[in-house]
C-alpha cells in the first residue's frame, strides 16, 4: 500500500468569492482485483473486491500528515468464495452481498485485539430454507421449467439497504426481485418477485418508510408498506433516464433522492406530496446534473453534498444550494486509472465539529471539508479531502 498526494483548485460558477480545494491524501494500492464495494464504520474503511476478499483500512492512519510519506497497512478481515457486490456497515459488523446470490452477515470477532470478522450467517439461512420447503406454494418459477424457494435470490445480489431503525434490510438482484429481511431473526419476510422488468442495480431506504429501487429497465420505483399491511406496495414509477439506472443515494436527511445512469446524468428527485406525515410520496425530477463523459456507476450523499463516480474515471462533487442556483459542481476528482465503481463519504477525523447541516467536518481555514473515498476498476482506493469556502 502506498500513499501519494494530488491537489487542485476549482472555482465555483455561482460565486467568485467561493472556491473548492481538493487533495488526494492517500491511495490504497495492492488489491489483487478491482474494488467492488466500500463501507465506512467509524474510523475504519472496509474495502471489498471482486476476488471475494474484504479488507480493513484504518482511516486515522491515513489522516495523519506524517503517513503521507510512508506506508499504510491494510488487514484482510474476511475471505469469501464469491465476488462481493456490495458492503453495508451495521455498527457491530458488516453485511455483504455476493455474485453467487447469497448475503453474508459478519460480526466483529470476540478476540481482544482481533480485526477479523466472524461469519454470523449466510442468507437465506438453513432455517429459512427449511420453512420454505415445508410450506406449500413456497416455490416460484425463476426460469423456464426451473423453480426455487422464494427466499432465494437466483442471481447476483447487487445492492443492500438498511432501514433507518435497523430492524429491516432490503436486497435487490439481477433476478429482478426485491426482498425484505428481518434483521434480528435474519429471516426473509417478503419477496417481490418481479419488482422491475430488468435487472435491479440499486436500493435505498428512506427515514419516512419508503424504499427506492433502480433498474436496467431505465426506471426508479418507490415502494412502501402501508400501516396495517404486511406487504410492500408500489407507490410510484419515476421515468426520466434514457438508459439503465445504476445507482441511488439519499441526501438532505432523506428528503432528496439521486439516481445515476448510463445516460451520463444524475437526476435529482424531490417529493411533491401535499399530504401529512405518513402520506405516499410523489417524486418529481427537479434537476439533472450533467458533466460526466461516460456512465454514472455509483453515488454517495450526505447532507447537501452528493458525489458521483463514473466510467470516465472521475468523481464529481456537487453541492445542493439555493433555488436560484440549485446545484454546483464543486470539484472533479481525477486520478483513477479505471472506472470508479464505488464511493463512500466519511467524516474525516474524530473530534471535529460539523457544519452546513451535513456530516462534513469543519475546517478552521476554508469552511467545510468532506472526506470522499473512491474505489475503482484500477484496483485502487483513493481518499480525498474536499474543502469548500465562501459559505
Amino acid at each position: 500500500m502506498s500513499l501519494n498526494s494530488e491537489e487542485g483548485i476549482i472555482s465555483q460558477t455561482v460565486s467568485s468569492s467561493s472556491s473548492c480545494h481538493y487533495q488526494c491524501i492517500a491511495t490504497l494500492s495492492g488489491n489483487s482485483s478491482y474494488v467492488s464495494g466500500l463501507a465506512v464504520d467509524g474510523d475504519s474503511l472496509y474495502v471489498a473486491s471482486s476476488d471475494g476478499h474484504i479488507r480493513l483500512w484504518p482511516l486515522a492512519m491515513a489522516m495523519r500528515e506524517e503517513s503521507t510519506q510512508g506506508d499504510v497497512s491494510s488487514f484482510t478481515v474476511a475471505v469469501t468464495g464469491s465476488s462481493v457486490k456490495c458492503l453495508v456497515a451495521t455498527g457491530d459488523g458488516l453485511v455483504s452481498s455476493h455474485q453467487d446470490g447469497t448475503i453474508r452477515v459478519w460480526r466483529r470477532a470476540g478476540v481482544t485485539g482481533s480485526r477479523r470478522l466472524a461469519l454470523r450467517a449466510v442468507l437465506p439461512t438453513a432455517a429459512d430454507c427449511l420453512r420454505a420447503f415445508l410450506l406449500p406454494g413456497s416455490y416460484v418459477e425463476v426460469r423456464r421449467h426451473k423453480k426455487r424457494a422464494w427466499v432465494h435470490h437466483v442471481d447476483a445480489v447487487t445492492a443492500l439497504a438498511l432501514s433507518p431503525d435497523g430492524e429491516s434490510m432490503y436486497s435487490v438482484s439481477w433476478d429482478r426481485s426485491l426482498k425484505a429481511w428481518r434483521l434480528p431473526g435474519l429471516r426473509c419476510a417478503e419477496s417481490v418477485a418481479a419488482a422491475h422488468d430488468d435487472a435491479i442495480n440499486a436500493v435505498v431506504a428512506a427515514p419516512d418508510g419508503h424504499v427506492y429501487t433502480a433498474s436496467a429497465d431505465r426506471t426508479v420505483k418507490a415502494w412502501r408498506r402501508h400501516p396495517g399491511q404486511k406487504k410492500l406496495s408500489l407507490v410510484c414509477v419515476m421515468e426520466r433516464h434514457g438508459a439503465a439506472v445504476n445507482a441511488l443515494a439519499l441526501g438532505a436527511g432523506g428528503r432528496v433522492l439521486y439516481s445515476g445512469a448510463c445516460d451520463r446524468s444524475v437526476v435529482v428527485w424531490e417529493s411533491s406530496a401535499a399530504g401529512g406525515a405518513g402520506a405516499d410520496v410523489r417524486m418529481v425530477a427537479t434537476a439533472t446534473l450533467r458533466g460526466h463523459a461516460r456512465a454514472v456507476l455509483c453515488l454517495a450523499a450526505d447532507g447537501d453534498v452528493v458525489c458521483s463516480g463514473s466510467a470516465d474515471r472521475t468523481v464529481r462533487v456537487w453541492r445542493r444550494g439555493a433555488a436560484a442556483a440549485p446545484y454546483t459542481c464543486l470539484a472533479v476528482l481525477d486520478g483513477h486509472g479505471g472506472a470508479v465503481k464505488s464511493l463512500a463519504l466519511a467524516r474525516g477525523g474524530a473530534g471535529r465539529d460539523h457544519c452546513c447541516a451535513c456530516h462534513v467536518e469543519e475546517s478552521s481555514s476554508c469552511g467545510c471539508a468532506a472526506l470522499v473515498c473512491s474505489g475503482s476498476l484500477d484496483c485502487d482506493v483513493k481518499l480525498w479531502r474536499v474543502t469548500v469556502s465562501g459559505f
